[in-house]
């Protein structure tokens, strides 16, 4: 039987939507524009007291929970407990909570005492355990972000669905705006704020509340530079730091720290800047050693444990640490720029601040938290006050208040009966009518209205302070240096000074070979080959001048030249062009500050203990500082305060091994003495032991090795020091 066909029935025409004619300018203004002010008011710009509403929510809920105080609960009780005030879903509540974490290290400091794994800041694969595994609780730190918020410091409003009420914002009794960095994208707009340091911020905050008027360059040196939970080093440069205090716009450029282990030949990287992860500079540096870029690197490696980061480069036999640590900062992200925009709402307005102006705010909003939290105890006393006077009142006929209660038939006429009776109020009547048969006694009455005299006195001293804008001002001070003491750390971000940081150059290679080092006593140095020195070994010299120092090296060599103004240069032989014997050579002084001589050079291959200067001063001391005193991590090119400045300088030697050495005073009496005798100081700046015996009015005029030249020198040998002179010529 052959199937039945379907009735195919005809399409109904629908009639076409009407068309509506509307402006794109209305539709943005109606459409677009409320999504953009939400984003801008409501999500990704924070307010002055430093947070964003969803870190506000977190931080309030976990606050109304009991975790100031309590033991650590679960965080996916905190992350349900918080979507009654934020409905955006669990996983965006907990990635916040994640980075407001002690665990995390985002925060210098962090709000929220954690346990369990949350991953780091300075790594994006390290990703943190889900919210069922973690636990938290709120940081004693977050009693001042609380502080008075019970008392009517800030302003309520109802949550989404007006089922509980939340903070507009947290009455923070510190800047938290500038101290937790905060960092977030809006429509047509963002904001970038780094951290400063708790210490330096109370400081900067108090000095303003003191000098309304104080200079953005004031503040700085105050304020010196961000402070990063990374660490890392911050390159300073004042006039870039002053702009970005004044402007709130800016770059702040932060450099990796690092370790050189000479044993294992390898360098340790142990701080990163914070805006970048170790993922991106491992990607950048193991791409390079693939290219043939990084031949200094063999291995590169992420060595990240339980003590903190590290990054372990091993490095090629003959590697410079510090050339190839400069090479890696132009090129990687070890070196990297955090760019700031100090963008902050102030009432419900988005605006780019400075430093100063964003203090200036903070105050006014803190000030008003400070009065309104003053107010609240002010009522809360005279409440207390009215109520103790209406008890005072029955002090006077205590039987007279029992008979009124006694004798009363009804309950709810005790009330107005005591207050016919005392001629008090109703809430006094109230309070009296509440008290225990037990109370009612002369003694337990004398001593609570023996707080009265307390209570007025308290009272007048809230209304002083709440009418007095200097005293209101005094009040913040002191809570802000509170503050400091209990909870401020010293600076983890380095500064360091861009004068003294290494370039890298592309093109740089340094050919080695043997060479010697002349210096004359005038200040002309030469790098002459040995080649050139064959046949010819005397050297041309101003008339007058001659030869101080003749020491054999190589072209890889660094030197380092004292002048007589306590200060060290440090150069590379490399840099000196080779000369011939025939000239003068290089006018060193011409590299110094302006009026400085050269007193003494020192070529060196590393900084050990085997190589010393011998300084002799003019009030007949003297000192022996070992070369490594003046290594440094950065590669420096001058060392101020290289010697004592508590006497000229007379004459500066160098010491591989023990030396003789002439002193001659103005006298004409000399002593000649071993080096072996000068104790050896660690500290740069000491002023050293007495060598020689001066009379008073008598100064050493000069000292040399040069003993032969000296008739008499022979019989001034002394075996101790301090020693008195003999006459020499």
């Amino acid at each position: 039987m052959a199937p039945r066909k379907k009735k195919t029935e005809a399409p109904i025409e629908l009639p076409p939507a009407p068309v509506t004619v509307q402006p794109i300018t209305e539709t943005i203004e109606k459409n677009y524009m409320p999504y953009v002010m939400s984003v801008i008011v409501s999500r990704a710009i924070p307010e002055i007291d430093g947070f964003k509403p969803a870190h506000r929510k977190l931080l309030y809920t976990m606050y109304k929970m009991g975790l100031l105080t309590g033991a650590r609960t679960k965080s996916t009780n905190v992350v349900g407990a918080t979507m009654k005030l934020n409905p955006h879903g669990d996983a965006a509540i907990y990635e916040t909570m994640v980075r407001l974490t002690r665990g995390n290290g985002a925060l210098l400091h962090p709000f929220i005492d954690s346990k369990g794994n949350f991953g780091k800041q300075y790594s994006s694969d390290m990703a943190y355990a889900a919210s069922r595994y973690t636990e938290v609780k709120l940081d004693p730190f977050c009693a001042e972000i609380f502080r008075g918020i019970d008392k009517n410091a800030v302003d309520m409003q109802d949550n989404y669905d007006a089922t509980s009420m939340e903070p507009v914002l947290l009455p923070t009794s510190f800047p938290n705006i500038l101290v937790s960095p905060n960092m977030g994208i809006a429509v047509g707009m963002a904001s970038k704020i780094c951290s400063f340091n708790l210490g330096e911020i109370c400081d900067g905050t108090i000095e303003l509340l003191k000098n309304p008027e104080i200079t953005t360059d004031d503040l700085l040196d105050i304020i010196k530079a961000p402070d990063f939970s990374g660490g890392a080093s911050v390159i300073y440069d004042r006039a870039a730091m002053l702009s970005l205090y004044e402007t709130g716009e800016g770059p702040v450029t932060l450099r990796a720290r690092y370790n050189y282990d000479k044993a294992e030949n390898c360098i340790e990287i142990t701080e990163i800047p914070y805006s970048t992860t170790i993922e991106i500079i491992l990607k950048k540096i193991t791409e390079m050693i693939k290219l043939g870029q990084l031949k200094e690197v063999t291995d590169a490696r992420n060595e990240i444990d339980l003590s903190g980061f590290k990054l372990t480069l091993d490095l090629r036999r003959g590697t410079d640490p510090d050339k190839l640590m400069s090479k890696l900062y132009k090129k990687t992200a070890l070196q990297d720029n955090f760019s700031c925009n100090f963008n902050v709402l102030i009432d419900g307005a988005p605006k780019v601040m400075g430093i100063k102006e964003i203090l200036t705010e903070w105050i006014k909003f803190r000030t008003e938290c400070v009065k309104r939290e003053l107010s609240f105890d002010l009522d809360r006393k005279n409440e207390k006050l009215h109520l103790l006077l209406g008890l005072g009142q029955i002090l006077l006929d205590i039987d007279k208040a029992i008979k009124i209660i006694r004798e009363t038939q009804k309950e709810s006429e005790v009330v107005p009966r005591l207050m016919s009776g005392f001629g008090i109020d109703e809430l006094q009547a109230e309070y009296i009518a509440e008290i225990k048969l037990r109370h009612l006694n002369r003694e337990y009455i004398i001593e609570r209205i023996s707080e009265i005299d307390s209570l007025q006195k308290e009272i007048a001293d809230l209304r002083s302070i709440i009418s007095s804008e200097a005293k209101l001002r005094r009040l913040i001070a002191q809570q802000l240096t509170d503050i400091k003491k209990k909870y401020a750390t010293p600076r983890r971000t380095q500064i360091i000074y861009d004068d003294f940081t290494p370039e890298y150059n592309e093109n740089e290679v340094v050919e080695n070979y043997n060479v010697k080092l002349f210096l004359s006593r005038e200040g002309y140095f030469k790098k002459i080959t040995l080649l050139s020195l064959k046949g010819n070994d005397e050297q041309a010299l101003k008339p007058g001048d001659e030869v101080m120092q003749c020491i054999d090296a190589d072209n890889t060599v660094e030197i380092l030249f004292v002048s007589d103004a306590q200060k060290l240069y440090k150069m590379r032989a490399a840099d000196f062009g080779t000369k011939k014997a025939s000239e003068l050579g290089d006018f060193i002084p011409a590299k110094f500050d302006k009026g400085e001589r050269v007193m003494c050079m020192m070529p060196i291959k590393k900084y050990d203990e085997d190589k010393n200067f011998v300084f002799v001063f003019e009030n007949g001391k003297g000192v022996k500082i070992p070369v490594s005193a003046y290594e440094t991590k950065a590669a420096r090119k001058k060392l101020v305060n290289a010697f004592s400045s508590s006497s000229p300088v007379v004459a500066v030697f160098m010491e591989e091994k023990p030396i003789d050495i002439l002193i001659v005073n103005d006298a004409g009496r000399g002593i000649v003495i071993s080096t072996k005798l000068i104790p050896k100081k660690s500290t740069r700046t000491s002023s050293g032991v007495s060598l020689f015996q001066l009379k008073a009015g008598q100064k050493i005029a000069y000292a040399t090795t040069d003993i032969s030249a000296h008739a008499g020198a022979d019989k001034c040998r002394k075996i101790k020091i301090p020693a008195a002179g003999s006459p020499v010529s």
